[in-house]
């Protein structure tokens, strides 16, 4: 057994686990050794065996061959989701996404797999130089309980493994769709709430689902949302970005 306290989102979590690969990905957000954990998530080889199935069903629902994940890998999604599901009643939501800050204040962009969320906030990074950090590629957590939500770079961050230890108050959010021609509009909370639901970690539990379902109400009423048709040619982010950040 392995164990480490790091801290994710402003929470001192204990993480015990059957392999080190989840310790040495957590390194760099290492708690103080004098810090008390708010919580403590723990494996176990059934945990691993349901993100196996969970894994597979997925690549069949997406139509992609099977793939023999490893249990440490495995076990890293694990960890995640029981990270997840004790941070709802702790006001923060896992959503998946890619982030940016640009000048200390971060945007995500979200939208369904494949569609180029993580090219987009390239192209951000490309217009704006060292005025751009990464804050998440792919799973960051969100703090709703603080007066302005607030988004947290974590160590679940995709394939290129794009973050930064740090936080950012949440501007806006953005869903992106393919298109022909870059447009962007700004939308009401409602018209968001399907693609959030969707991009949502939703627990298992009942009261834990509703739970989530008033913090992205909470969210709705604090940040910005926009609606984003583009391509992948450099103008996309001078599009999007005029009309997300503030002037």
């Amino acid at each position: 057994m392995y164990e480490g306290k790091y801290i994710l989102a402003d929470l001192c979590i204990c993480i015990r686990s059957l392999y080190d690969e989840v310790q040495q990905m957590c390194i760099d957000y290492r708690a103080p050794e004098e810090a008390q954990p708010d919580f403590i998530v723990e494996t176990t080889p059934a945990d691993i065996d349901a993100e196996r199935e969970q894994s597979e069903q997925t690549r069949i629902e997406e139509g992609l061959p099977p793939y023999a994940f490893d249990a440490p890998y495995l076990e890293t999604l694990a960890v995640y989701r029981q990270i997840a599901t004790q941070c709802v009643s702790r006001k923060r939501i896992l959503m998946h996404g890619s982030v940016i800050a640009v000048d200390g204040r971060a945007y995500m962009f979200t939208a369904r797999s494949g569609t180029g969320k993580s090219t987009h906030v390239r192209l951000w990074r490309q217009l704006f130089g060292t005025r751009a950090v990464m804050v998440n590629d792919d799973k960051p957590l969100i703090n709703l309980s603080l007066p302005e939500a607030r988004i947290y770079g974590t160590p679940w961050d995709g394939k290129h493994r794009l973050s930064t230890n740090m936080s950012a108050p949440l501007q806006a959010i953005c869903i992106l769709t393919r298109a022909p021609q870059n447009t962007i509009r700004e939308i009401r909370p409602a018209e968001a709430v399907p693609m959030l639901i969707q991009q949502t970690f939703r627990p298992e539990d009942t009261n834990l689902l509703l739970d989530t379902f008033a913090l992205l109400d909470t969210l709705g009423k604090r940040v910005r949302f926009y609606l984003l048709g583009c391509n992948m040619d450099p103008e996309a982010a001078v599009v999007s970005s005029s009309a997300m950040i503030p002037r």
